[in-house]
């Protein structure tokens, strides 16, 4: 017996909603940073601290909200998450001092946390009997980018027509409308544990503590490159002679083939597998880090749709195989460790890498990542082999 079809597309689409929504109110910090600074007066370490606030508490929660999930459903905890986020940017709306204004963000980054591992459970539990679970996570996962593209942008732009306080307050009706439809799509308390039930019947992996492991490492180095790679490009494209706008440009090239390589990767890891996906995509990441150094501005700048495709498919085949080595009802705290430890990752990078960067020089600390990436091909096989065991 497979799971309705109607529903399948439902807990998709709103899993997918979910994931834009998040990824873009926790992205649109980033175009929000140098307004609060000039609004509060604050130094860059405190606007280190306001940024850190919400991606910190995001990440570290993440395990709770998967055991919360236990007693209260993945499904109301998504619901609460969302319009608690959304709530966050309201109070963040009003906020006269600083002291609200990262009470509020850390409120946000708690509703924050509850998406990535209890909407990649969803995805997973409502595919998995009639197949899909792949191609289903790497939509998922595409639909974040779409998240980070627009909700910035759009605040972007309503900042020359609006104050920073109007627009802020709209993001927290976006969150509020997000919990809305949430609650309109997901699948009801009953219908949601006969789907787990029906989930249940289908063996979709063995479970293995030592490839979950072994893929969380994977997991963790793939972010930290690409995090420290987003972190030099700027400086390196600057060395090369480009301005403001070709930074800019540059930067969008990248994300728009970054978000097609997350859904193009999903699906050929379901095709080919998950160990030959990632050495084709690390491999040809570290060779083209390497091009990026080497090469003019224009040949770079040409490549940097390739590269990101490159650079941030991998990740939608790695999410894809967390359900296959997570132990039988667990799969929540699989995604949650997933999740925090290549958000760690990609937050850890660039410290330590900047610190290379400073003494060294952006190009051999782009050299360094590079090298760093190919420490996932022996990692990939171990992953592989519990696969196949």
């Amino acid at each position: 017996m497979t799971q309705s079809p109607n529903v399948r597309r439902r807990s998709l689409i709103a899993a997918c909603s979910a994931h834009a929504i998040h990824d873009g109110l926790t992205d649109v910090i980033y175009v929000l940073l140098p307004v609060w600074q000039a609004q509060f007066a604050i130094s860059l370490a405190m606007v280190g601290l306001l940024r850190g606030a919400y991606s910190g508490v995001m990440a570290g929660f993440q395990l709770l909200a998967s055991r919360l999930a236990k007693r209260w459903g993945r499904e109301r905890m998504l619901i609460g998450g969302t319009a608690l986020a959304g709530i966050a940017y309201l109070i963040s709306g009003m906020a006269g001092g600083l002291t609200v204004l990262l009470i509020s963000l850390l409120l946000g980054g708690l509703g924050a946390s509850t998406q990535h591992p209890l909407a990649s459970s969803i995805v997973t539990d409502t595919h998995e009997a009639g197949g899909g679970v792949k191609e289903a996570l790497a939509q998922y996962n595409f639909a974040g980018d779409i998240g980070k593209t627009l909700v910035p942008g759009a605040v972007g732009l309503l900042l020359v027509v609006v104050s920073w306080q109007a627009s802020v307050v709209l993001i927290g009706c976006l969150g509020l409308a997000a919990a809305v439809l949430l609650w309109w799509l997901l699948p009801t308390a009953a219908q949601a544990a006969h789907h787990r039930a029906q989930s249940a019947k289908v063996v979709v992996g063995k479970g293995s503590a030592g490839g979950l492991r072994a893929l969380i490492a994977t997991g963790m180095l793939d972010s930290a490159v690409r995090m420290g790679f987003l972190t030099f490009l700027p400086f390196l494209l600057k060395s090369k002679g480009a301005g403001t706008a070709g930074i800019g440009l540059a930067l969008s090239l990248l994300f728009v083939g970054g978000a097609f390589g997350k859904l193009s990767c999903g699906y050929l890891g379901a095709r080919i597998g998950m160990m030959k996906t990632v050495w084709i995509t690390e491999s040809a990441t570290a060779l083209l880090i390497l091009l990026s150094v080497w090469l003019p501005l224009t040949a770079m700048m040409a490549m940097l749709p390739l590269l990101g495709l490159a650079l941030n498919g991998t990740s939608s085949v790695l999410y894809g195989t967390v359900p296959e080595l997570a132990e039988t009802g667990k799969r929540e705290q699989a995604f949650a460790r997933f999740y925090t430890a290549t958000i760690g990752g990609g937050a850890l990078a660039p410290v330590l890498f900047g610190r290379l960067g400073d003494v060294a020089g952006v190009p051999n600390a782009l050299m360094a990542l590079s090298a760093l990436l190919l420490l996932t091909l022996p990692l990939s096989y171990r992953v592989q082999k519990s696969l196949d065991g």
